[in-house]
């Protein structure tokens, strides 16, 4: 989904709505129909760039990021040291 697509399907929404992220998932990995559904706020936004084989940055990513507060937060200690140059702003 690109950026303009989500502020697109959220324009008409009430703008003191509370948004979350449903990440959907198997309970298992076999071929029964069984799902589970974790809901998350979103604590903020992340630009990320991901690298191809050669070392090359890809196109720019924007990472809606959200989860436990711990959690977030072991994230983006994480993220600091993943080297010099990197963007590892949360903005809310």
């Amino acid at each position: 989904m690109r950026v303009r697509e989500l502020i697109d399907i959220l324009k008409d929404q009430p703008p003191d709505a509370e948004v979350e992220l449903a990440v959907v998932a198997p309970v298992t990995d076999d071929d029964d129909d069984e799902i589970t559904v974790d809901r998350y706020g979103i604590d903020g936004m992340l630009p990320w760039h991901d690298e191809d084989d050669d070392g090359n940055d890809e196109e720019l990513v924007i990472w809606l990021v959200g989860g436990e507060a711990d959690d977030v937060e072991a994230f983006l200690d994480a993220i600091e040291h993943q080297g010099p140059g990197a963007d590892n702003s949360l903005g809310a």
